[in-house]
């Protein structure tokens, strides 16, 4: 499993300050994200939970760098990549951060070995570490006998490891995932969180945004979100799901 660089026990990996989007719709402005303030230490494992519309997944895509704040600042590993121009801020993402969406995002024409050696292509990493290192992921995510097979020739869960792989395969620092069990069964989806936990047990920094109260209650920190604001943020370790889910503001709506 991929270990994140340079890790530094306690020290501010991400810090938001005042981060605001805006989204006009017609007329009306939608506050999508309002006065962010967020400090996440290397290695935490959080959940992001709140009902359709709160701004969880605005706020993974800010992390990302997929969205752009109209306001704030966004300090990653001491840097303000807000301030960084579009392909900087791309480069960034590709050697510090990865992305598992919940619709998997692979390249339907390519096979799952091509699929996960993508993001070491498009930084041009030689072929032959590319291989070795494709090889290696293929082999730990379960699926070195998948390795020629195109996605549509693939399972749900399946489909899943090798976006899991390909969101690693350049080890990142920070791993970002949003419904990552949306579009799978409840065992399918247990291992695929299983997974993710043992990446974060390596050392990457873990959030993952889900409308399940049970796989949020799994987080060492939970974060609820409503309105575009966070309600709540807190380390919450053992609580069970049920009592997580109750005291959520807007609970009823976050519950699958």
């Amino acid at each position: 499993m991929a270990r994140t660089a340079e890790p530094a026990d306690g020290a501010a990996q991400i810090e938001l300050s005042g981060i605001e989007r805006l989204f006009h719709l017609g007329d009306s402005t939608v506050h999508a994200l309002a006065d962010i303030r967020l400090r996440i230490t290397r290695g935490e494992y959080i959940s992001v939970m709140g009902p359709s519309g709160s701004g969880k997944s605005t706020l993974l895509n800010v992390l990302g760098l997929l969205d752009r704040p109209d306001a704030g600042h966004y300090v990653l590993e001491g840097r303000d990549v807000t301030t960084l121009s579009p392909d900087e801020q791309a480069l960034v993402r590709s050697q510090r951060i990865g992305f598992v969406f919940q619709s998997f995002h692979l390249v339907p024409r390519l096979t799952a070995a091509e699929n996960i050696a993508l993001p070491m292509v498009l930084a041009g990493v030689p072929a032959r570490e590319r291989e070795t290192r494709v090889q290696q992921a293929l082999a730990g995510f379960g699926l070195a006998d998948r390795a020629g097979h195109r996605p549509d020739q693939l399972s749900g869960g399946q489909r899943q490891r090798v976006a899991i792989a390909r969101a690693t395969i350049m080890r990142p620092a920070l791993l970002l995932a949003d419904e990552p069990t949306g579009n799978l069964d409840r065992a399918t989806g247990d291992e695929v969180i299983r997974l993710l936990e043992e990446l974060n047990a390596g050392g990457v920094t873990l959030l993952m945004v889900t409308h399940d109260a049970a796989i949020g209650a799994r987080a060492g920190r939970r974060i609820c979100m409503e309105d575009g604001a966070i309600r709540l943020d807190e380390a919450r370790p053992g609580v069970p799901a049920a009592t997580w889910a109750d005291a959520m503001p807007g609970a009823a709506d976050a519950r699958p």
